[in-house]
């Protein structure tokens, strides 16, 4: 044997590990803290509980899991390597399609790219010498969660140390950003307000400060009547046309006042509506009694003082027929329609109309949900060949808002669901709400169908979901939001993209309609969440317990600079700039001549991000302010540069701003 032969052994020696590496499967894991968006973690089988297989290949080990899910697991010393292979499950059926991405400590070392229903599966091997931690997340294709079943097949760790172990993100306590309001007033109302000519008008000046608080009005129209103690103007809209109003308010602290551009025409949400919907806190509990609460609760906490106006009712104030399977609850069972085909609300609902008037008594507004389906998601009456008869129902009573819920309606047009099958029932309820004596805000609720962006406008919309329910993939606020602003052509002034309700606070568990408790987010997610669908121009319903708000979630719902960004009259959604996989700027064009910036961070560590004035088409010396703290931070040449914690937004205001 040579001397360099028996170097060269010697060295392979030498590099060989003293322990031969342990194999620790995935399945063999505590998989209770991997958050998905349906079902739990199957363990060596498929969402369907099948055996795991991808495109025929059959896995004798791993976890079946579904879109979106997120894993974290902390890494012991000796933790050597991750291999598994990864694709959509053969059972989750057509249309399943999803992206697997591996981060190592914070870092994405793995993006499998968008892998569809029957494609063969792609290896993953990682090097985790050194590492801390490991995080497995399998988010949707684009195109929402449905059959989104990912495996991780034959996932397994290469450990000569202790094994591996799942971890729970380090909790973050609730920071307050939003300065305390002021005694003297501060007006919070958007520059313009659409309303039809000849029908009521309502509306309640949002305003902060001490009361009592004295309101006036110049250049109100005539056919309009101010409530000088409660700043609640009544009465009928004008003739066409645009009335530059001059409201003021004034307590014993001081004054402020600002001009109301009331534009009477046939566009309606000329800014994002605002309010509270009931779904994602109550479900199928909600009562009469919850809803007026709900109006007593915007006026008492001051969201009505900065803008949120609505009240509204989603699913299950219906009738339901008696199902074993769903049992609903027997006061809410019964006939759908009475002899003339009149929509019969539940014994929880006792009186409708008198619902819409104790809301209306507070300045405030009224909404209604319902199904163009013969049912609605939960099983409640829809309005199938009904439609004109429940919409002037609905303006009988009094109400200001319709969301219209897809749901059951598939089982009545063609599998193929061409375009014009899926425009049709919004055509037709979209024109019999136009022909009502009232102003009546219309959603579309069909979750993205058919591109609705690009039509939704023309059929009558106000605003429309852009993908599936939030509830489900509330992890991936970052990710929604970026596909919704591939929308952002579309949306303008009337016309809004609605990626779904804000859910911060105590929220019940989509999965399964649970009663409310805290978000799984952390407080700067929740901040983000704000932040994210003020620069989106999103509407803001908050679909959270009203009675569980407290300062945290109040402060983050009701910055009056933040809902300012979201009301602007330019009604601009924020265009994307990219800097690397996870950090990005949202830019958003403002009215006055400056622009809101969000210094967005979607990766799970702190990470610096720079707004360079080239991104944002600005040059020289520009102030920078911070929405949050309502801070001006000065001026700054050339860019601007903050260190964003993990999920987290910086949202500021950079550039001169024009005189009004």
């Amino acid at each position: 044997m040579t001397i360099r032969r028996s170097l060269a052994l010697c060295l392979a020696c030498w590099a060989a590990p003293l322990f031969a590496a342990e194999t620790v499967w995935l399945d063999s894991l505590d998989l209770s803290t991997m958050r998905q968006g349906w079902g739990r973690p199957q363990v060596n089988r498929s969402m369907r509980e099948k055996p795991l297989t991808i495109a025929g290949t059959v896995f004798a080990h791993g976890v079946g899991t579904h879109a979106t899910s997120t894993y974290r697991v902390l890494l012991a010393r000796g933790s050597e390597r991750f291999t598994a292979t990864v694709g959509v499950d053969d059972a989750a059926g057509a249309g399943g399609s999803v992206v697997f991405q591996v981060l190592v400590d914070g870092k994405r070392v793995f993006n499998s790219g968008v892998m569809k229903h029957g494609q063969p599966g792609k290896p993953v091997s990682v090097d985790l010498r050194g590492a801390t931690t490991l995080i497995l997340l399998v988010n949707d294709g684009g195109d929402g969660v449905r059959n989104d079943h990912g495996n991780w097949a034959d996932a397994q760790f290469a450990v000569t140390g202790a094994r591996p172990k799942p971890f729970v993100a380090p909790k973050e306590d609730p920071y307050v950003l939003t300065p305390e309001p002021g005694p003297a007033p501060r007006l919070n109302f958007p520059a313009v307000y659409g309303a039809r000519p000849g029908n009521p008008f309502l509306y309640r000046i949002p305003a902060q400060g001490t009361r009592p608080m004295t309101f006036s009005a110049l250049n109100l129209p005539s056919s309009l009547r101010l409530d000088p103690d409660t700043g609640i103007i009544t009465g009928t809209t004008p003739p066409a046309g645009k009335y530059h109003i001059q409201l003021a308010a004034r307590n014993p602290r001081g004054g402020a006042s600002r001009t109301f551009t009331l534009v009477s025409g046939d566009t309606l949400s000329l800014t994002p509506q605002m309010g509270w919907n009931h779904w994602y806190a109550h479900y199928h509990r909600i009562t009469d009694a919850m809803m007026r609460e709900a109006a007593d609760i915007l006026i008492r906490s001051g969201m009505a003082d900065v803008g949120y106006d609505y009240v509204n009712i989603d699913d299950c104030w219906m009738n339901a027929e008696a199902d074993a399977k769903r049992k609903p609850d027997p006061a809410r069972v019964g006939p759908f329609r009475d002899a003339q085909g009149r929509l019969l609300p539940n014994a929880h609902f006792p009186d409708m109309k008198g619902l819409a008037d104790y809301i209306h008594a507070k300045g405030l507004k009224a909404g209604l949900y319902t199904s163009p389906g013969p049912k609605t998601c939960a099983g409640y009456a829809g309005a199938w060949q009904h439609e004109e008869q429940d919409a002037r129902l609905f303006a009988e009573w009094g109400y200001d808002f319709l969301k219209y819920d897809w749901c059951s309606y598939s089982t009545v047009v063609s599998k193929e669901r061409t375009l014009d099958e899926m425009q049709r029932p919004y055509r037709l309820m979209g024109d019999l709400l136009r022909r009502q004596p009232r102003d009546i805000v219309f959603n579309l609720c069909q979750y993205g169908m058919g591109d609705v962006w690009k039509w939704g406008a023309e059929i009558g919309g106000h605003s429309w979901r852009t993908a599936g329910d939030l509830g489900y993939e509330l992890d991936r606020i970052f990710e929604v939001a970026l596909k919704n602003c591939e929308h952002r052509a579309w949306q303008k002034p009337g016309a809004w993209n609605d990626p779904d309700y804000l859910q911060i606070g105590y929220i019940g568990n989509a999965r399964g309609g649970g009663l409310p408790e805290p978000c799984d987010l952390s407080p700067t997610e929740q901040y983000s969440f704000m932040s994210l669908w003020a620069l989106m121009a999103s509407p803001l319903f908050y679909s959270g317990d009203l009675t569980r708000l407290d300062e945290f979630t109040l402060n983050v719902l009701c910055n009056p600079e933040v809902i300012g960004v979201n009301q602007d009259p330019l009604g601009q959604c924020a265009r994307v700039e990219r800097l690397d996989d996870d950090t990005f700027l949202l830019v958003k064009d403002l009215a006055d001549g400056s622009k809101a910036v969000g210094l967005c961070n979607a990766g799970y560590e702190a990470a610096p991000v720079v707004a360079s004035w080239g991104k944002l088409g600005l040059s020289g010396a520009q102030p920078v302010r911070d929405v949050w703290r309502h801070t001006n931070l000065g001026r700054f040449q050339g860019e601007f540069r903050a260190e964003v914690k993990r999920r987290g937004v910086v949202l500021v205001r950079v550039g001169e701003t024009r005189a009004p």
